[in-house]
Parts: structure tokens; sequence; C-alpha cells
């Protein structure tokens, strides 16, 4: 698993484990933590490096792939296209060679919901059109659009899941959300609530019955769970696929911010800001397909709970993993 050290990435470890997978986390630790993997086998490498992919695949016996190793900050794709083209498409399409290589054919791809763009109509359903409006979300799709030729050339069957709002944290207790700088709003919104910066609300006009954006957040275990589901439906012979990962449920920025305030029990300082180029007003899921395909059902879809269970993390955990990158 690449990206294995990260936040979805060490929840999808745990899941695996515990569904009775043998998982090796190949990570940079560049985003990543050494304790987040939890004694899993762990290979220091990068993406982009063919040679140490295919040694990594070699060594392990891989017989499937998940992918988690991307960066994800969408402004900093904007003004750093050069680094999220060569991270996101080049690493990745460079895993992919090794899978090839080494005769491994199963691949389960983080995508994005970003890869629609401004949404047309919602729930967004799989079919809608695809038009990113920012780097991250184009370097997601340009492997999208690799993907069928390497299926056609090589045999390596796949599954895309693209994500809503990944967010909460492990139920256990044992992981958590710690990204440096912070960028998603529930942690922002618990550091604002323990004496932290205050949280922007980037427009107070959306059409929207609050006026602040609706986003559609996905608890990551269920996130983890949605790509055990993928491993076994490749596993058993399914054919290549698009899934949207979402609730169905759209929360607004005002709602989080009170959901933070309830799980707490403290206020969430808050200031206006200007809207944000490219924030759509409404984002949420359709997630037909995978309920049909794969039989999920989110097992935590509540923003409360949701937001409870990334409280107790950063509550246990103030400082995080306690050490950046290791």
């Amino acid at each position: 698993m690449t990206g294995g050290a990260g936040y979805v990435g060490s929840h999808a470890v745990k899941a695996l484990r515990q569904a009775g997978h043998e998982v090796v986390v190949y990570d940079d630790l560049s985003a990543g933590h050494r304790g987040a993997v939890l004694g899993a086998r762990l290979i220091e490498g990068k993406i982009g490096d063919v040679a140490a992919v295919r040694q990594a695949l070699r060594d392990a016996k891989a017989s499937a792939v998940m992918h988690f190793a991307a960066w994800l900050v969408v402004p900093d794709s904007v003004t750093d296209p050069a680094g999220y083209y060569r991270n996101n498409v080049i690493g990745t399409l460079g895993t992919l060679e090794a899978m090839a290589a080494e005769d491994c054919r199963r691949f389960v791809f983080s995508s994005t919901c970003a890869v629609y763009g401004e949404p047309i109509q919602t729930p967004i359903r799989e079919t809608h059109p695809t038009n990113p409006i920012n780097a991250y979300g184009q370097s997601k799709l340009a492997i999208e659009h690799a993907l069928p030729h390497f299926e056609r050339a090589y045999g390596i069957r796949s599954v895309c899941l693209r994500y809503f709002n990944a967010a909460g944290a492990d139920p256990e207790g044992e992981l958590g959300e710690d990204h440096a700088p912070e960028i998603h709003l529930i942690p922002r919104a618990i550091a604002a609530a323990r004496g932290g910066r205050p949280v922007d609300l980037f427009g107070e006009d959306y059409p929207t019955p609050d006026g602040t954006c609706l986003r559609d957040y996905v608890h990551v275990t269920d996130l983890a769970d949605a790509h055990v589901r993928a491993l076994g439906w490749l596993s058993a012979g399914g054919a290549s696929g698009t899934y949207n990962v979402g609730t169905e449920r759209p929360s607004s920025v005002r709602q989080v911010i009170a959901a933070v305030e309830q799980a707490t029990g403290k206020t969430v300082a808050w200031r206006p800001a200007a809207r944000r180029p490219g924030d759509p007003a409404v984002l949420y899921a359709s997630a037909e397909r995978i309920r049909a395909d794969f039989g999920w059902v989110p097992q935590r879809p509540d923003l409360n709970t949701i937001v409870a269970d990334a409280w107790r993390w950063h509550a246990a955990h103030p400082d995080g993993y306690g050490h950046r990158h290791e």
C-alpha cells in the first residue's frame, strides 16, 4: 500500500489487517507518520522510484496495490501544478509500471470528487461530467483516464474510489488526522475550540439554507471499509469501475461548527472571509453504485458522530502522533 502512513491510508491498513489481509506499507513519510501503521511492515521509498517500487512489490509478493500516495491540497495545486503532476501523475504511472513488470494485477485508486468540478446537478452520480477546476482534480482524472489502457495492455484491473470529504477518526482511538498545516474544516474547528486560530467562513451568501457551503462528510473508517470491499470485488473477478464514496447527506459549514461546539462544549471562534474561487455551493454524492455492487453502507454517517470521533482523537493526542514524519 502506497501512502499507508497517511490519514486515510492508515485507517485502510487497520481495516485490511482486521479483515485478515497481510499489508506492507510503502511511504516516504513526507506527510505520513511511522506510528500510524500500527506495527505493519513499513518500507520507506518514493512512488517515482520505479525500481524501488518493483523491489517492494517483489519482496512483499504483492497481489494488489492500494494507492494513497497523492498530494491533496487544492490551493497548492493551483500554485504548484508542476509538483502535483509530477507526484500525482508521473509517480502513479511509475507505480502502475512497476505493477505491470511484477505481474501485480489489481489496483485500488484513491480518486476524488474534485474530478467533477462545478456540479451541474446534485446528488452527483458517477455519470456526471468531469471537468476539474484545479490541478489536483485534473491529476486524479488523468490517472482515471490512463487505467483502461493499463488494463488492455497489462491486465491490471482497477477500482477508482471518488472520495467526498474524508473526516473523523478511528472510533477505537488508535488513529486520527494529523496534517501540517491542517487543511480540513473539522480539525481546524476543533483547534479553534481549543483556543487556536479562528475558522475562516469562506462565504456566507451561498444559495443554501444558512448561506454556507454544503459538503458530504464521510467517516474515514467507512472510507477504509470501501477499500476493503473494493479489493474483495477485484479478488472475486469483478470488473474495473469507478465509484463515489459519500453519505448522500450534505452538511453546511455552520452545521460543522455547531457539531464541534456540541462535542467539545466550547465555542468555536470564526471570522467572515471572502468566497474562494471554485467553491461550489452544494457538493454531495449519490452512492447508489457502490451500494449496489459492493454492499457498502456507511456505518457512521451522522455528522455529530463523525465530529465526536475526531474530537476524542484530538483531545487524547493534542500533538497528533507526536513527532512529525517519524
